[in-house]
């Protein structure tokens, strides 16, 4: 009787190694679709400064119903300023890198930042000032809140993966 089962069995066995070898096949092909869709989902989300800033001035535009006038007028300030407090942050990154060894190090370090911190709100100061010579002062407290909530949204959008981030005030 065990002469008779081993046949039966035998020719079956090529089929279901065929069978193993194709689910092998096909298991590559979707593990390397999906770093594919991954990799491409990847690259789409790159950072760029330009897109960010132009964003960045559209929802100020919308949110502070600003006109075309008042936008050519104080965009240009606007992007001054932030230039120059890139700079200054800049200056607070590379003092942030390293703590300092000792304590005088370290007092030094906070009194450096202290600096940049005073200077920051200094140049924001002057810069208001300049704007408000373009826009109203209400205008100007609508692109102030503008800016500071599209900053938290972005924030939000960057520690959310799924997209961008809902924004509630709308």
């Amino acid at each position: 009787m065990q002469c008779s089962t081993i046949p039966r069995f035998m020719h079956i066995w090529p089929k279901i190694n065929l069978m193993v070898c194709d689910m092998k096949k096909v298991f590559i092909i979707v593990v390397s679709l999906m770093m594919v869709i991954s990799l491409s989902a990847q690259e789409q989300k790159k950072f760029s400064p330009e897109k960010f800033d132009a964003d960045m001035e559209e929802y100020i535009i919308k949110k502070a119903n600003l006109d075309k006038e008042e936008a050519a007028k104080l965009f240009p300030i606007f992007k001054e300023m932030h230039k120059k407090q890139r700079s200054i942050y800049s200056r607070m990154r590379a003092m942030g890198n390293q703590k300092p060894a000792d304590e005088a190090g370290c007092a030094n370090a906070i009194k450096e930042r202290d600096k940049c911190n005073l200077e920051l709100k200094q140049l924001e100061s002057t810069y208001h000032q300049k704007m408000l010579q373009v826009v109203s002062a209400s205008k100007l407290y609508d692109v102030i809140k503008a800016e500071s909530r599209f900053y938290r949204k972005m924030m939000k959008g960057w520690q959310n993966p799924n997209g961008k981030p809902k924004d509630k005030r709308r």
